[in-house]
């Protein structure tokens, strides 16, 4: 148990270092530049879903390393322009996922990541979004990933939402949940994710 809540080596090279060590910091990477998903007005991820970097989300997702998520929603909010959320104040919410998963890990790595934004920036975090059955985009091809899992509302949507999520592909899963916001009344939506995969070339 205490090894899931303190690392105690670095994922990059497995030396001393906790979430990493100076020379594995080095080696993150700022994903390339990339237009946002249908429905999403803009997304920040501050690393490219690569190397330490994928590791990192890795211990979150599957693993259960809490002790990387504060350090990892530092980086998520330091990727944000300085002055977006003077203009707007958004309710932060997470696309979470599929019921199976969640019994399986007994947590949501999107949710966790989305409540330690949200407390980051002081601003509210609501569960907006429940998930339909479905099979997890994880191992699918790119074809069947940018179906995209579907999604339904929970409660009253608010006009301005930022949806959290640990990592993105295709891009798929934050654009199901922008077009289920949207038709909920949102007017602005924006994505925040921990990674992001390089586009294809």
């Amino acid at each position: 148990m205490l090894g899931a809540l303190f690392p105690l080596v670095c994922p990059g090279c497995g030396g001393p270092g906790a979430p990493l060590c100076a020379r594995c910091l080095g080696q993150l990477r700022v994903p390339a530049p990339a237009p946002p998903p249908v429905g999403i007005d803009a997304w920040w991820a501050p690393f490219a879903y690569e190397g330490v970097a994928r590791e990192l989300v890795a211990r979150v997702k599957y693993r259960n390393v809490r002790a990387v998520v504060p350090w990892l929603a530092v980086a998520m909010v330091d990727a944000l322009p300085p002055s977006w959320w003077s203009v707007t104040a958004p309710v932060v919410t997470w696309a979470p996922t599929s019921r199976e998963r969640c019994r399986q890990r007994g947590f949501d790595p999107a949710e966790l990541l989305a409540r330690a934004v949200a407390r980051r920036l002081g601003m509210r975090c609501v569960g907006l979004l429940h998930r339909h059955p479905g099979p997890a985009q994880t191992g699918l091809t790119g074809e069947a990933r940018r179906r995209g899992p579907r999604f339904g509302t929970r409660r009253l949507v608010p006009a301005h939402v930022m949806v959290v999520d640990d990592v993105a592909t295709t891009g798929a899963t934050l654009a199901a949940a922008a077009s289920v916001l949207r038709d909920a009344d949102a007017r602005v939506v924006v994505a925040l994710t921990a990674a992001r995969t390089p586009p294809p070339s």
